[in-house]
């Protein structure tokens, strides 16, 4: 048997609300050779007559009212379905989903949902700690919608990467050492050191820093978690290089923050696939594009 079509699912019902046909093709707004049309193709389909034509108002048979109370069930569903769509579409409720460093996801993206939430509570985020190359590969086939990366990149055919923010990075010592005002290469490689580990960008930016002052140095514990690396910082067990966003939260007071000398910055981007994008993809990014920092 060939797919029922809701049309004559709807049909169905109009006429054991209304009793009759031609109401039933009058609420529907359709010609009364339609309605008749749309109860032939299904009787034809099932095989069975579904409506008792009768003086007075017409009742469904036994078959009839099987099929009329799935097909209430089934007239709900496609409705909520479409409403479900319509909304995703017009950005009003729909499933974003972001990958960031644990640095940006730590102080800087929850500043931004927030305001998403205030702004488009129907929206839904999904945040994964990503890798820069993770998260550009994700957009790539789609699995993702936006990308907070570290910059620069090498350009990608199908995306677009935007500059986003530029925060210094700074040498976190703990508040025991008598640290200079300014923390130097030289000063720095003098000391245990706590980083991140190699495959990140941010160790990338800090060892170039360090080369540019013909130093190598080796760190004592090497780590992808910034707020871990704060913590080791606070109990004493070395100096870490971490980027410090504006308006992050103080830090803990057995550490102390010391510019580096000469500066050095950590650049992000927002990354998104060049096609067209849903709504709610460009609601996120909207939001985001607030918190951008020059």
């Amino acid at each position: 048997m060939r797919e029922l079509n809701l049309d004559w699912l709807r049909t169905l019902v109009a006429i054991a609300d209304s009793g009759s046909f031609a109401a039933a093709a009058r609420s529907l707004h359709l010609a009364p050779p339609t309605v008749s049309l749309h109860v032939a193709e299904l009787e034809s389909r099932l095989g069975a007559p579904l409506l008792l034509r009768q003086h007075g108002p017409i009742v469904p048979t036994g078959v009839g009212g099987t099929l009329i109370e799935r097909a209430r069930r089934l007239l709900a569903l496609a409705d909520d379905t479409l409403d479900v769509v319509r909304r995703q579409v017009q950005g009003k409720a729909a499933r974003v989903r972001i990958g960031a460093s644990t640095g940006a996801i730590a102080h800087l993206l929850p500043r931004a949902l927030e305001v998403l939430a205030r702004e488009h509570p129907g929206i839904d985020v999904d945040v994964a700690v990503l890798t820069s190359e993770e998260s550009l590969a994700r957009l790539i086939d789609a699995s993702l919608e936006i990308g907070l990366v570290a910059l620069p990149q090498t350009p990608v055919a199908g995306l677009r990467v935007a500059p986003w923010r530029r925060d210094p990075v700074m040498a976190f010592v703990p508040a025991s050492w008598p640290a200079p005002r300014h923390a130097t290469p030289a000063w720095l490689a003098a000391n245990p050191l706590i980083l991140n580990d190699a495959g990140t960008r941010l160790s990338q930016l800090t060892t170039a820093w360090f080369a540019k002052a013909g130093l190598r140095p080796r760190a004592r514990i090497e780590l992808n978690f910034n707020d871990a690396i704060r913590s080791l910082v606070a109990a004493g067990y070395g100096a870490a290089l971490l980027p410090h966003e504006a308006a992050s939260p103080a830090v803990d007071p057995r550490i102390a923050m010391r510019p580096l000398r000469p500066a050095l910055w950590r650049p992000l981007g927002i990354a998104h696939r060049a096609d067209k994008l849903e709504a709610a993809t460009r609601h996120v990014l909207d939001v985001l594009v607030r918190f951008r920092q020059a």
